[in-house]
């Protein structure tokens, strides 16, 4: 955040049930300060038992989960609407994840950018039921950026996944983190 001048940044993406979301949307807030206004929120239900085990936390169900998302999400909305002061940016909220009943109903009622995964076949149904969900709010689906995530290159198309509604490229790395598909990747977006 410190560091850097031009590129957005944030959680892909940091899981509800960890935070009360007041405090969430301060600490993102103090963020996005830190990075002169180029935070972008990024939050989804949860999925990794593992980590609500090691926390203490109820794992659930995923229908429970995703009710305490939808829960959090207008309260989220509602502090840093009213936060002094207010973040620097515009501060997009990113919403991960690709169950069609409720994640994407969330992300049309709520978010300005979706993360999804799968193959551009995937990615262009989801980017359909999305859009479905939009015409069902009465929200324009132009207003939500698109974004994937690719874990591996292997195979990967970029002028499929952007033909499948794809308007971001999110390239997972582990550790230890290699660069070589960082590069391969923005070689392909040059030519």
């Amino acid at each position: 955040a410190c560091d850097t001048e031009r590129a957005l940044f944030g959680m892909l993406v940091t899981c509800n049930s960890y935070r009360n979301p007041e405090l969430l949307a301060d600490m993102a807030r103090t963020i996005d300060h830190l990075s002169g206004g180029r935070m972008i929120l990024g939050i989804g239900a949860g999925w990794l038992e593992r980590d609500y085990q090691e926390y203490g936390y109820e794992f659930g169900t995923a229908g429970t989960r995703l009710q305490a998302l939808e829960e959090s999400l207008p309260r989220i909305k509602e502090r840093l609407a009213k936060l002094d002061p207010p973040p620097l940016g515009d501060m997009p909220i990113l919403i991960g994840g690709g169950g069609e009943k409720v994640t994407l109903r969330l992300v049309a009622e709520h978010a300005d950018m979706w993360n999804g995964g799968g193959s551009a076949e995937v990615i262009a149904y989801k980017n359909e039921v999305l859009d479905g969900w939009c015409a069902q709010v009465g929200r324009d689906p132009n207003a939500i950026e698109r974004s994937v995530i690719v874990n591996d290159l292997a195979g990967f198309d970029l002028d499929a996944m952007l033909g499948a509604g794809a308007q971001h490229i999110i390239l997972g790395r582990g550790s230890p983190f290699d660069f070589g598909p960082v590069k391969e990747l923005a070689q392909a977006a040059r030519s």
